[in-house]
């Protein structure tokens, strides 16, 4: 009789444990891919991310946004010149090379609108070369591995069918999933964001032919540089993850490794978040 307990509970324990590892397994999976795509994704220019959406969007700016950059344009060009006319005690000391001085910051206002996508593209192409050379400088396997994986199966079958049934719970699965959901989302509204603002470029692009009104020009660049370093940002924070993921034992505390994942899977997340904002404190962007 009692070896017949013996066999049914040692038959528990290994369905148990192959649930277990099962979801567990799944669960990193999950997780891991979408870590390990990000610094593809963020290494992407946004004319190579959708090439399809990148042309919609261009086509859209140039036939909508042009005219009316074109028109903000002509007013910030006539104010520009009167304000060269009547810096010079109104007209009394007047010399010809104002007129001149119009006429270049004028084209090279016309040639900055005209070329706006250019400088786009120019502006992602270097941050973009700054986030692929980081990628292949900060290298490491965000999954967890597949030894400790065999420790922990070999461990499990040890316990007793209490801690196991304890342990056959799908609140960590579930977030852990929701997670890789949320991390899906935070790369690729990024990418949204930048064809958002690429989509109005024109408009801040013409404000340069006047000082005071290329501020908006100015932080219109800043911001974005900001989306493009923020890739950057983004590489740091899943190197960091790699390190801490594989720091994790397995064999000691199984309970508190998992816990432990999922509480650096969360962090990553929460700077995920922050890299937006970190990048744009610091070019000064709003």
């Amino acid at each position: 009789m009692e070896s017949i307990l013996e066999k049914i509970t040692d038959w528990l324990r290994e369905m148990l444990v192959s649930g277990i590892m099962g979801n567990l397994s799944g669960m990193f999976e999950s997780v891991n891919q979408q870590v390990g795509e990000i610094a593809a994704e963020v290494g992407t220019t946004p004319a190579n991310f959708s090439p399809g959406v990148f042309a919609m969007i261009r086509n859209v700016s140039e036939s909508v946004i042009v005219p009316v950059a074109g028109i903000i344009l002509t007013f910030i060009a006539c104010y520009e010149l009167i304000q060269l006319l009547i810096d010079h005690n109104n007209l009394a000391n007047f010399d010809t090379w104002i007129i001149f001085k119009w006429i270049f910051k004028t084209f090279v206002a016309v040639m900055v609108i005209t070329n706006c996508f250019n400088i786009v593209m120019a502006v992602f192409d270097v941050t973009q070369q700054v986030v692929n050379s980081s990628a292949g400088i900060i290298s490491g396997s965000t999954a967890v591995d597949a030894d400790a994986l065999a420790a922990m199966e070999s461990e499990l079958l040890t316990w007793d069918l209490g801690p196991l049934l304890g342990l056959q719970s799908f609140v960590v699965q579930v977030t852990m999933l929701a997670l890789s959901v949320v991390i899906f989302v935070i790369v690729y509204g990024r990418m949204i964001e930048i064809y958002l603002m690429t989509s109005l470029a024109p408009i801040p692009m013409s404000t340069f032919g006047n000082r005071e009104q290329s501020q908006v020009g100015q932080n219109y660049l800043r911001s974005l540089f900001a989306l493009g370093f923020q890739g950057f940002l983004i590489v740091i924070c899943v190197g960091i993850y790699a390190v801490l993921v594989q720091s994790v034992a397995f064999s000691d505390d199984i309970i508190g490794s998992i816990w432990g994942v999922m509480g650096y899977t969360v962090l990553l997340v929460f700077t995920l978040f922050k890299t937006g904002s970190i990048a744009k404190g610091i070019l000064s962007a709003h």
